[in-house]
């Protein structure tokens, strides 16, 4: 794995917004980060880089936001994800480099056209709180996209925007979700040979941004608006979507 400078100003940049967006809004475009990094390198060095550093930016948010969280959604959707995390390990054994840029690039291009058909009113939000059984599917697609490119954001939120939480709850649910998401995929990752001395010392040199990223988000989160985040989070997922699944491809 080549680290040049270019490479690492795209990883840092990507791993501050993935700190901001986890910090405070949500993790649900956390992802984006795991997806610019697979535009510059393999999508299995991108995805095992990541993880540690989205694990120190749990551990770091984890206290601003302690107690905050509803533990019945939290518990639902971390037990729901168990069986998408299995099936995300056994699909990595499976296929080759390519056939995970598309599948990152397509969440990311389907994650926006969700949020616009929504924005739009071509689909409608959740009038009602989704059963636990709902809960528990969302936690599956949550594991299985968060175990193929950090990705569980989106599904958890279908389940927790149905349940009515406030802005601050919704935040730290998300935060405990993850931790423990994220907390279950290490094994898995080090046992398929997703992590090496190579990306864990890319961690080491990133960990600083992935501490400023969180240390911003977690401000922002009670000073800014959600919707001027996600206009840009909206323009680097499309991109960068697309980007993966030509090269996917081609």
């Amino acid at each position: 794995m080549q680290m040049d400078l270019a490479t690492l100003a795209i990883a840092a940049a990507a791993v501050v917004f993935a700190g901001i967006s986890k910090g405070g809004f949500g993790s649900g475009a956390a992802f984006a980060s795991a997806a610019i990094l697979a535009i510059v390198m393999e999508p299995g060095q991108a995805i095992g880089i990541m993880l540690p550093l989205l694990m120190l930016i749990d551990v770091s948010t984890l206290r601003p936001y302690w107690k905050k969280w509803s533990l019945p959604e939290a518990r639902v959707l971390i037990l729901g994800s168990v069986p998408g995390i299995v099936a995300g390990g056994w699909l990595y054994q499976s296929v080759d480099a390519d056939v995970f840029r598309i599948l990152i690039g397509g969440i990311a291009v389907a994650f926006v056209a969700w949020q616009l058909a929504l924005k739009l009113k071509l689909i409608g939000a959740p009038k009602r709180a989704m059963p636990v059984w709902g809960g528990a599917v969302a936690g599956a697609v949550a594991g299985f996209t968060s175990f193929i490119s950090h990705a569980g954001g989106p599904p958890a939120a279908v389940y927790l925007l149905s349940r009515g939480l406030g802005k601050t709850p919704y935040q730290a649910t998300t935060v405990l979700t993850f931790w423990a998401v994220n907390l279950a995929k290490f094994v898995p990752y080090f046992l398929l040979g997703i992590f090496s001395v190579q990306t864990f010392m890319a961690d080491l040199v990133l960990a600083p941004f992935a501490l400023l990223g969180a240390w911003i988000g977690v401000r922002l989160h009670y000073r800014i608006p959600e919707t001027a985040f996600f206009g840009l989070t909206y323009m680097l997922l499309i991109l960068t979507g697309t980007k993966l699944i030509w090269d996917g491809l081609t």
